[in-house]
């Protein structure tokens, strides 16, 4: 059994009489059916990750715990309480309700100038235009590299998140309307971001300056030790949460009336008396706890760190309804979650920003006061009071006497002059309304609420001179809209990652490109930021903006891309479907050849994709560029040198497009992309581009090769060509013929010297046979005779048939020639 809570009553040891023998009790149990399991359950339900801890916590350590953070609470507040009373008498000063006024007199002025009041109204206007368009409070932006399918994703995006602020969100604008009243009077305004259960789905709710406390020396609410929000929630509210289990079943009695000074001002500006407020104080506390039975641990021992948790608090009771872990599940080191967004109109010395009433909250206060003095100045010069005779009797008595009325009067002695002495009123004072035009207007200026004098502007003056005084006069504007808009977009990131964890699989519609199953991976694919711009505070200032990045275009419309920028100009009109009425090459699909021919022919925008065949566009786009007909018919068109710059910048694309796929064929690997350039190391970029290199050589070595054979293949064709051909062909033959006449020569010389060697050695054995016997030396010479003279006749013969086929040569070369020049 376990202890009891409660220690036995001191005194029963007396009551007992000695000698009695101890009493032994046994109890016996019966299983009920479930308890086990239930046991069981329970433990498993204190283990979750977002089961309410409180439930499992002792009742003493829940209490003392309260007791300890009602005290900070306490003491937090105590230390703002200068900043809370400068903010109620800051929102006296707003004029929303008249002031009946019994000093000086019964009916004194009582208005109030409406300095403040018009600034925090031109603030809410001009930022919720810039902040919510029509077309939604959001735009995506690619995180990463930039694709087709990331593309259609961000679209996706763009559209879910603009449909859930917009159509899903109901509240979502008029809560924003709120902050951006609250802000630019008490310096801060906050949202809370979180998933309410009951409505399934993201909600972000406003919450005024004034209920979200913070310790002394907090710096912003990220890395606040505590965070405290105080709610105000009626008793069936209270009891629908804790039959939800989202809070403990506690007992909270009624609710401890307890209004606070900024509170009660806001009822009175509104025509209302805060007397007794029904609600129950709910603290909801952002804090820093080492938890008993819930300790930091690692390998098994206790760090003693204290991780965050949310601890919900009944203001009047001081009990703990509820004590939740505030860090992501499959976070390893426990950081906590934020849920809050602080915006700042001007940021101060401390955790709260300066508003309006902070910054011309004195100017607002002294323009009151000139006003009313004029305004009194001016009801004494006309309806003067003075001094009259005991006596004097006027019919009517104190009634001010109306235009054109004449009363009775009993005037005991004397004339009426005598008695009555009216009083030396002036005139409401000339210098009292030079101070209070003075006031004012520097209480504008310093407010940003005084519009530019353009009227006083020469017409003629430059783009820039106007933008320059635009900046001039709106720069603390738009500092505190730079501010703005940082701090919606940190709101924005909060509401896509609870869209994004909470959200369906698919689309609540069919989306306009790609399927509706792809919404998570949409949301991690793309990041969202506010559609506003952090560096223009108006749409006049962003319309001067653009016409000034025109008037440059027009001195240098090559460097410009005309299409997006007067698309851009036509958003910033705020002009729907502007994608419709200037279409950009982005908006491009790769279509066929012939429907690119009449894009551009139509002036519409054309783009090439590198999975096109490029050959073929290139052949197709060249022939319509050189057809007569299309050549004579823009000769007739005024817009003729614009399609063709056109035509040929889309034909270049191509050009382009199929050298780097022919590089990248000859490399045989990808070329990196535009986004991994910039991440490749300069080492890896210096092997690509030599491997480029070697690849532009061989293929221009490549296309050398085919152009010179293309040229030769074309001169073969060529008439001109041909005749030379034929010439060189006859002078190769003549040159034949010589060389052949030169070889038989060649031959008969030889020949004859053959012959005269033979005469010498004849001759010689002619000699020596004579010496031996004369008469066979004249029957040998006689021989050799006969021989020589053989060989001469053989020898001319020769000749002259060598002669003859020379002839025969010429003379047929001779008769070929003329009728080849016939033919």
């Amino acid at each position: 059994m376990e202890k009891g809570l409660y220690a036995a009553p001191m005194g029963l040891d007396s009551i007992v009489p000695e000698g009695l023998p101890d009493i032994e009790i046994e109890l016996e149990l019966e299983p009920i059916d479930g308890e086990m399991e239930d046991v069981a359950e329970t433990k498993d339900t204190a283990e979750e990750f977002d089961a309410n801890l409180a439930e499992f916590m002792d009742d003493k350590d829940l209490q003392a715990l309260g007791e300890e953070l009602v005290a900070d609470f306490d003491k937090d507040t105590g230390d703002r309480r200068d900043w809370i009373q400068t903010y109620v008498d800051g929102l006296k000063l707003l004029g929303l309700k008249y002031e009946n006024r019994t000093e000086p007199w019964q009916g004194a002025c009582g208005v109030f100038h409406p300095m403040l009041t018009e600034s925090v109204v031109r603030f809410q206007s001009e930022s919720m235009m810039e902040t919510f368009p029509a077309m939604g409070p959001v735009k995506t932006q690619i995180v990463g590299a930039i694709d087709v399918l990331r593309e259609e994703a961000a679209a996706r995006v763009r559209e879910d998140m603009n449909y859930q602020l917009t159509e899903v969100m109901t509240e979502y604008r008029s809560e924003h309307e709120k902050m951006l009243w609250s802000l630019p009077l008490a310096g801060s305004a906050f949202k809370k971001v979180y998933y309410d259960p009951s409505k399934g789905r993201q909600v972000a709710t406003f919450i005024p300056a004034e209920d979200i406390v913070v310790p002394y020396g907090a710096s912003n609410i990220e890395d606040a030790e505590r965070v405290t929000h105080v709610m105000r929630k009626t008793e069936n509210e209270m009891k629908k949460l804790q039959h939800a289990g989202f809070y403990m079943d506690e007992d909270l009695g009624e609710p401890v009336v307890e209004l606070d000074d900024i509170e009660k001002q806001k009822a009175e500006e509104n025509g209302m008396s805060a007397i007794q407020d029904d609600r129950f104080r709910v603290l909801e506390m952002h804090v820093m706890l080492d938890l008993a039975g819930f300790e930091d641990k690692e390998d098994g021992e206790e760090t003693g760190i204290a991780l965050p948790y949310v601890v919900t608090i009944e203001k009047g009771t001081r009990k703990v309804l509820a004590i939740r872990r505030n860090w992501y599940e499959d976070d390893p080191l426990k950081l906590k979650r934020q849920h809050f967004v602080h915006y700042q109109y001007i940021p101060g010395f401390g955790f709260y920003g300066y508003g309006l009433i902070h910054l011309i909250g004195g100017y607002a206060k002294s323009a009151t006061m000139l006003i009313r003095q004029l305004v009194d100045a001016g009801t004494l010069s006309n309806l003067p009071g003075g001094l009259k005779s005991r006596g004097l009797r006027i019919k009517g008595d104190d009634t001010p006497i109306a235009p054109g009325e004449f009363r009775d009067v009993d005037v005991p002695s004397g004339s009426i002059r005598d008695n009555i002495l009216p009083l030396p009123y002036k005139e409401p004072s000339q210098v009292l309304f030079t101070l209070f035009n003075q006031i004012v207007s520097e209480g504008r200026a310093f407010a940003s609420s005084g519009d530019m004098s353009v009227s006083d502007m020469s017409s003629q003056a430059p783009v820039g001179t106007t933008l320059a005084l635009l900046e001039r006069t709106l720069k603390v504007m738009s500092a505190v809209q730079a501010r703005l808009h940082y701090a919606m977009k940190q709101e924005i990131k909060l509401l896509k990652v609870i869209i994004a964890d909470y959200t369906p699989e698919e689309y609540a519609y069919q989306p306009e490109e790609g399927s509706r199953m792809v919404k998570k991976a949409d949301y991690d694919m793309v990041d969202v930021i506010p559609v506003s711009d952090p560096n223009a505070a108006t749409m006049a200032q962003k319309v001067v903006q653009y016409q000034a990045v025109l008037q440059l275009a027009q001195s240098a419309p090559q460097l410009y891309n005309l299409p997006l920028l007067h698309r851009q100009m036509i958003e910033v009109l705020g002009i729907k479907n502007a994608n419709k009425l200037v279409p950009v090459e982005e908006d491009a699909v790769p279509t066929d050849p012939v429907a690119e021919n009449q894009a551009v022919l139509n002036g519409k925008p054309v783009k090439a994709f590198i999975e096109q065949n490029h050959e073929a566009h290139i052949q197709v786009h060249m022939a319509a560029l050189q057809s007569p007909n299309v050549q004579q018919l823009m000769q007739m068109n005024p817009a003729a040198q614009q399609i063709m710059a056109a035509a040929m910048a889309h034909i270049n694309e191509h050009i382009a497009f199929e050298m780097r796929k022919q590089i990248e064929m000859q490399m045989g690997m990808p070329l990196p992309t535009e986004e991994q350039n910039k991440q490749i190391p300069p080492e890896l970029a210096d092997k690509i581009a030599m491997m480029a290199a070697q690849a532009s050589q061989q293929i221009l070595q490549r296309d050398q090769q085919q152009a010179a054979q293309q040229q030769a293949e074309q001169q073969a064709q060529d008439p001109v060509v041909q005749m030379q051909q034929q010439e060189l062909q006859i002078k190769m033959q003549e040159l034949q013929l010589k060389a052949q006449k030169q070889q038989t020569e060649a031959a008969a010389k030889a020949t004859q010297l053959e012959i005269e060697k033979a005469r010498i050695a004849a001759q010689k054995e002619i000699a020596a046979m004579q010496v031996n016997a004369t008469t066979s030396v004249a029957r040998d010479k006689l021989k050799q005779q006969t021989n020589a003279e053989g060989a001469r006749l053989s020898l001319d013969a020769a000749k002259g048939n060598a002669q003859l086929a020379m002839q025969r040569r010429q003379q047929a070369t001779q008769n070929r020639t003329p009728r080849d020049n016939k033919e």
